[in-house]
């Protein structure tokens, strides 16, 4: 029983070491993919390359005065981050990163908790995020920050209907909600061959979960200053931040895991399947920060009618088709 504990702390440790060092670094490789984009430089002068730039963001935002406006409800003005940052991570208890581990005769699961519901428990945490967003919102007491709540309730829930309709049809086709057995239904081919339909609406729908250009609505700093955070200041922000960036990752992992084997790769090797994984994710980070470095924001009723009446029957009819062909094959 010790032996099991210290195993699955130590997976922690590491599971949420790496996770937040990609978030901070994430911001980094965003300025510069952008500033390139733009014909920038980007950070350059804190340290090589501008490599220690998150570094110098981190204790300029621990030292920064905490701002705490005199209007707001004040509880769940400062318990808001904290709902917004804590779901973000969540969600990496049950995603695989690897093939199984042999270390000492001992058989080691690279993932922190097998759930044979696991798709389903992506789904229950992440759809919690949202709270995070309204309540930042309402506590604030500002017509910028409630704006910005409420547009981003409205399409969060409106794009998880359409994205827990699209992962339907691979779990149709893989005969389980557990995400190893969703990886190890696709040795032979990945299923974005065979769910393309699907794929696309949840990369549409993912985007627009963690409010990434261009369905940024909820942030709008054209109209809205910076939407539901607009009254937060030092670490308060930052969690906000790094909740973003960790739902990136999150809705990367999970593009990942469904649609593209996982850690599966050319070689069965463990430490090899780690960097397969790594690789597949953080080409979707990088789709990431190309869009948003090309396309415009939609307008508000663009967003919402793109949503219900674009991707929601569209992803009606790919269940029932890949019902229907998976019932006659």
């Amino acid at each position: 029983m010790l032996e099991i504990i210290i195993i699955s702390v130590i997976k922690v440790i590491f599971v949420f070491a790496v996770l937040l060092t990609a978030c901070a670094y994430m911001t980094l490789l965003e300025r510069k993919v952008v500033a390139k984009f733009q014909t920038r430089l980007g950070p350059i002068y804190a340290g090589p390359g501008g490599l220690l730039q998150p570094v110098a963001d981190l204790v300029k935002l621990l030292f920064k005065e905490d701002l705490i406006p005199g209007h707001v409800d004040k509880t769940i003005y400062i318990l808001a981050p904290l709902a917004a940052f804590i779901p973000a991570t969540l969600s990496f208890v049950v995603i695989p990163f690897g093939s199984t581990l042999h270390i000492f005769g001992r058989e080691i699961d690279l993932v922190l908790s097998n759930f044979n519901v696991g798709i389903l428990y992506v789904f229950a945490v992440s759809s919690l995020g949202v709270y995070g967003i309204i309540l930042s919102g309402w506590s604030s007491n500002s017509k910028y920050s409630l704006l910005g709540s409420i547009r981003s309730s409205a399409q969060m829930i409106s794009y998880e209907v359409s994205m827990g309709l699209a992962i339907i049809g691979v779990v149709i086709l893989a005969g389980s909600l557990n995400l190893n057995d969703i990886v190890e239904g696709q040795k032979s081919v990945w299923y974005v061959v065979l769910q393309p339909v699907g794929f696309m609406i949840f990369l549409i729908c993912g985007i627009a979960e963690t409010n990434r250009a261009p369905f940024d609505l909820p942030e709008a700093e054209s109209e809205l200053v910076a939407g539901y955070h607009t009254e937060y200041s030092a670490m308060k922000f930052g969690m906000f931040f790094v909740g973003e960036y960790a739902n990136m990752i999150t809705v990367s992992a999970i593009a990942t895991t469904l649609y593209f084997g996982g850690w599966l790769g050319p070689t069965g090797s463990p430490i090899l399947s780690m960097l397969w994984f790594i690789i597949k994710v953080f080409c979707f980070l990088f789709l990431y920060l190309w869009l948003r470095s090309t396309l415009p924001r939609f307008r508000y009723d663009q967003l919402m009618s793109f949503g219900w009446k674009i991707l929601l029957p569209l992803a009606i009819l790919n269940v029932l088709v890949t019902a229907a062909v998976v019932i006659i094959i």
